[in-house]
């Protein structure tokens, strides 16, 4: 028990150095972003234009804000305040109300003051989104490196053009249990659950500066191997029948179990529900789940994929995961994965969980290092079909890389 304390007390010691790290990039960031980022169209109106999103009613976010719920933010207190939906005249608040928050620069929520503990993080780190919002970063510099995002129980959210750096939990616990013994931590950097109607566009989401090669070693598996504690959860899960939601434009770089789509085998209330769009993305050094699907009907297209097998931090294992009922159309999403033998679907399409039969997966027009994707396991009657006045840019797989590579991202909307 002595030596695991002090491997802990290494552990929050590390944490500690890793959010200094995360303040003094945030301080590089704001001062050496171009003032060309600067667009001509105020984007903060933008109502959601491709995917799920624009299904069953749409989603606009708070583009029918009235001027008093017009916020723009560079602080916590101002960031909680807006999210409160706070008439600055009356101080009265209205969290229902459409309001669009302009995040700009860097909010940190600890305001300088390290977490103390995982309960102290898990109350101070949160910014939890109400309906009929839009929150949006200003220019290329919007971040946040010490906080996560909820989107729970919700409708109507919009979230644009902000930076995260996941979050890096205190106090991870060790499972004997998970497998041969791993470590399982808290906190996504962007949670959806119980919620409808979302848009996630021009989002990055990455574990730097503090990658898994930075983590601590800690205990041994069942096979004698030392674990590294684990302090990352996941990026960006969506679950518990949460509708309508699209995910484009955006960045996941460097880590490990990236986004669940549907958090648990059991949770069958999600069969029917989990309508979900991932287009236009970039996945890059991205170790699994991304994302792995039970259930939904998700659909993947013009995706960009590169990772490598042997990467030292986060080798790939799979990109898509086909989980129980999983319900997937994959267009015209290219991986470049070193190591991986080129058009071999199962190097990048798999179930992870064989104990259940695998979902469904369909695809066309997808390559693998520069193969057609074939001998995909997965059965291909999805039951399902993209809905009537569904819009999506169909990126002919030639141009994907290109298209990715210049627009995901912030600063770039």
């Amino acid at each position: 028990m002595g030596q695991l304390r002090n491997r802990r007390r290494r552990h929050l010691g590390a944490v500690a150095a890793a959010s200094t790290i995360l303040l003094a990039a945030a301080g590089v960031a704001a001062t050496t972003a171009s003032a060309a980022t600067s667009l001509a169209a105020d984007p903060s109106t933008a109502v959601a234009t491709l995917g799920w999103a624009t299904q069953s009613g749409g989603t606009t976010g708070g583009s029918r804000a009235a001027a008093a719920q017009i916020y723009t933010v560079s602080t916590k207190a101002q960031l909680l305040t807006a999210l409160a939906g706070t008439d600055p005249a009356t101080g009265k608040t209205n969290k229902t109300a459409p309001k669009i928050i302009k995040w700009s620069g860097t909010i940190d929520m600890t305001e300088g003051k390290p977490y103390t503990n995982h309960s102290d993080q898990a109350k101070r780190a949160e910014i939890k989104l109400q309906p009929n919002t839009t929150i949006i970063g200003v220019g290329a510099t919007a971040y946040l490196p010490n906080g996560f995002f909820k989107v729970s129980g919700t409708d109507n959210v919009i979230i644009r053009n902000i930076k995260v750096t996941n979050p890096c939990d205190l106090e991870p616990k060790w499972d004997s249990g998970d497998g041969a013994g791993n470590y399982n931590s808290e906190f996504d950097a962007m949670t959806v659950d119980h919620s409808t109607h979302v848009w996630i566009d021009h989002v990055r989401f990455t574990d730097a500066p503090y990658t898994d090669d930075k983590l601590p070693l800690g205990n041994k598996d069942k096979n004698g191997v030392v674990k590294r504690i684990q302090c990352h959860d996941g990026a960006l899960d969506i679950k518990k029948a949460s509708d309508y939601v699209t995910v484009s434009n955006s960045i996941f770089e460097q880590h490990d179990k990236n986004t669940l789509v549907g958090s648990s085998d059991s949770n069958t209330g999600d069969d029917g529900h989990q309508t979900i769009s991932f287009i236009g993305n970039l996945f890059d050094n991205i170790g699994q789940r991304a994302p792995r699907v039970r259930f939904g009907k998700v659909h993947l297209a013009g995706n960009y994929f590169a990772g490598s097998k042997t990467d030292i931090a986060y080798p790939h294992l799979y990109s898509i995961g086909t989980g129980l009922k999983s319900k997937i159309i994959s267009e015209n999403n290219v991986f470049e994965i070193t190591g991986a033998r080129a058009g071999a679907c199962t190097a990048v399409v798999m179930n992870p969980n064989t104990a259940n039969p695998e979902g469904y997966f369909t695809d066309s027009g997808s390559v693998l290092n520069g193969t057609a994707l074939t001998g995909c396991t997965a059965p291909t009657a999805v039951g399902w079909s993209l809905p009537s006045g569904y819009p999506y840019p169909k990126t002919a797989t030639s141009q994907v890389k290109a298209s990715v590579l210049a627009n995901a991202g912030t600063g770039k909307i």
